[in-house]
């Protein structure tokens, strides 16, 4: 590498260096179950809302919580110490994905370096079956000890986003919702005058190829994509590097909230047809869908137009088989 391309590479913001955040399976980031030896859907999560009020612990004479952005802060403001300490300590009333109850300590606060706005928890929550507090987030080798974003809404078993009064969501950093965020599509900012809550709901889709819109994942964790939007918060990258060969790439499909709104082919090589027979009359086939700029679309939403998803996605073509969907971990 010459100086000039070391010297380039110096300070780049996060986005820039999207491609080396490979997306995943995973929604919540969380383990789908405590028992490790039993079978597990992908629906399944250990913890997918917590309550900001009634605290079941606190700390300073805090009696509840609430989020501003990406941090929660601590109600009534604690006398001494600072807002982060009025937060640590706290123990929450949450939920799994079966709607039991689950308790959730924060034992940390962590500001982002790049956003300090934005907080990262150091999260426990009390497993039943161990009776032992422990990390609900799933740790991957990428990120071993994993942190969660406390992001103010929660996502039912279908991958769907919705506005719940008192409650948000512990989304943990191997998850979509936080990987996302990372990426730039923070939901409680805007851009250009427009919120990019949308834009979050639909990456959460696109990084888990959720074609359908039923929250089912088509894809294996760290496959590597590059996304772009209409707004221009990520641009396509069109330089190769170590992470991304634009040139061995193709376009896979166009995303909206709900899932996508026309696909070129599946992400992990099963055949389109698995898709159709998925989520049936979803998708029509017969008329390719021109996007412009080389992109085109084998089959598309039957009520919404080719054209109208926020995001796109370039992948590498996987050999076609019947491939079942992952797991996870």
């Amino acid at each position: 590498m010459s100086d000039a391309e070391r010297y380039a590479r110096r300070c780049q913001s996060q986005s820039a260096q999207r491609i080396a955040r490979p997306q995943g399976t995973m929604l919540w980031g969380t383990r789908r179950d405590w028992n490790t030896e039993k079978a597990y859907g992908e629906h399944s999560s250990v913890l997918v809302s917590a309550d900001l009020a009634p605290l079941l612990r606190a700390e300073n004479g805090v009696k509840a919580l609430r989020i501003e952005g990406g941090h929660l802060v601590a109600f009534p403001s604690p006398q001494s110490g600072t807002a982060i300490s009025g937060v640590v300590g706290a123990v929450l009333q949450g939920s799994a994905s079966d709607g039991k109850p689950v308790e959730v300590a924060i034992c940390g606060a962590e500001p982002s370096a790049e956003d300090p706005g934005m907080v990262f928890y150091r999260i426990e929550a009390w497993n039943e079956l161990a009776q032992e507090w422990e990390n609900p987030c799933v740790a991957v080798d990428r990120v071993p000890d994993p942190r969660a974003l406390a992001v103010s809404s929660v996502w039912d078993v279908s991958g769907a986003q919705q506005s719940v009064p008192g409650k948000f969501t512990f989304a943990c950093q191997n998850g979509a919702i936080t990987k996302c965020i990372l990426w730039g599509y923070k939901p409680w900012a805007s851009r250009d005058g427009q919120s990019m809550a949308d834009l979050h709901q639909a990456c959460t889709r696109m990084a888990r190829a959720d074609y359908c819109g039923n929250g089912r994942s088509h894809t294996h964790q760290d496959t590597t994509i590059d996304i772009y939007d209409r707004l221009g918060v990520l641009e396509r990258t069109v330089t190769a590097s170590r992470e991304w060969d634009p040139a061995k790439a193709t376009f896979e499909a166009a995303w909206a909230p709900d899932g996508a709104t026309c696909i070129a082919r599946t992400r992990d090589g099963r055949a389109l047809e698995t898709i159709l027979q998925e989520c049936p009359q979803r998708f029509q086939t017969g008329a390719v869908a021109d996007l412009g700029e080389g992109e085109r679309c084998t089959v598309r939403r039957a009520d919404v137009s080719a054209g109208a998803g926020l995001l796109r996605n370039q992948s590498y073509a996987a050999p076609q088989s019947p491939v079942s969907p992952s797991k996870g971990p």
